[in-house]
């Protein structure tokens, strides 16, 4: 898609209560989950940032984000560097100089697992050795049909295919959790913070609600 089209689809998609809604949930999941991985010495590159709900919520010495979309950098604080570019060849972010690369609802929109693989590889690139890519996505094993809902979904994946992408580009899996959040934030589920807070507590409830997978994978 190209930046207009996907900036169409995501105003038709979110509106301005249902992002504040997600930065909300986003802040939540950074400080009570997403934070215990990540170091406040590290340095975060953020793939496909989009709005930035992850980056600008996590501690980190350095945080980076990129996206193909140049006015999500403009949604980010000062503190954030933005390079607009793709996640198949990222340019100027150098190589083993990231600690932790995250990516978030991103995989399912790409257009093969070519393309997946180029990811990987880049980040497997600009990761440090020992470093860590930490991803939470949609997994078609627990959505079903629900997973082909969104318009730009295209890239089939469960946790289990994940893992091996993951393994078969030069990373050993450390952490796999098949249910971990609702499939969509459109989940009739409670959003408020403090409820949030408590689904987090009560990994039973991930086994019930959970329709997107977390992995965390370190460089060999």
């Amino acid at each position: 898609m190209t930046d207009e089209t996907l900036n169409r689809l995501y105003e038709v998609r979110f509106s301005q209560k249902d992002r504040e809604t997600k930065d909300h949930i986003w802040r939540v999941l950074c400080e009570d989950y997403f934070q215990k991985l990540i170091a406040p010495t590290d340095t975060v590159l953020d793939i496909a940032c989009g709005f930035g709900e992850f980056i600008r919520h996590i501690h980190a010495a350095h945080k980076i984000g990129i996206d193909l979309n140049p006015e999500n950098g403009r949604n980010l604080p000062p503190d954030i560097r933005f390079i607009c570019t793709s996640a198949e060849s990222i340019a100027g972010v150098d190589d083993a100089s990231v600690d932790v690369c995250f990516a978030s609802n991103f995989f399912e929109h790409l257009e093969s697992k070519a393309a997946m693989d180029n990811v990987l590889r880049e980040a497997h690139r600009v990761l440090k050795p020992g470093g860590r890519f930490i991803s939470m996505q949609p997994n078609l094993h627990y959505s079903g049909a629900r997973y082909w809902d969104f318009y730009d979904h295209v890239l089939p994946l469960t946790h289990t295919s994940a893992a091996e992408g993951f393994e078969k580009n030069g990373f050993v899996v450390e952490r796999l959790i098949p249910r971990f959040v609702p499939f969509t934030t459109k989940s009739a589920i409670p959003k408020h913070p403090l409820l949030v807070k408590a689904y987090l507590r009560v990994p039973l409830l991930w086994k019930l609600m959970g329709g997107q997978f977390v992995l965390v994978a370190r460089r060999a």
